[in-house]
């Protein structure tokens, strides 16, 4: 990864626990959408990152079938708890944080 993109991703983190911090009361329900290549692999590696949290994940393929769409609605106890499973999520490969 270049380091332009780790400074991106460090501004988007940053922003998001800005604006977590701003508006919620924690623990908050949480939703998260990521679009991953269709692969039933990939889709079980990121619902194993929230096994266990009690999270409702809906899935969604494209028409054309090449990616599908994971929402992921999760209760989290505060904005590091959620941008830490944005980090663990970004390390599946292929993945796109929406």
């Amino acid at each position: 990864m270049s380091s332009h993109n780790t400074s991106e991703s460090e501004e988007f983190y940053a922003r998001l626990r800005e604006q977590l911090e701003g508006d919620t009361n924690w623990p908050a329900p949480y939703l998260y959408k990521f679009i991953v290549p269709a692969s039933n692999e990939k889709i079980a590696e990121i619902e194993a990152i929230f096994d266990g949290t009690g999270a409702k994940i809906q899935t969604r393929d494209s028409s054309k079938g090449t990616y599908t769409s994971v929402s992921i609605k999760v209760t989290m106890e505060s904005p590091d708890a959620v941008i830490e499973k944005y980090l663990q999520v970004s390390a599946v490969e292929g993945v796109i944080s929406l």
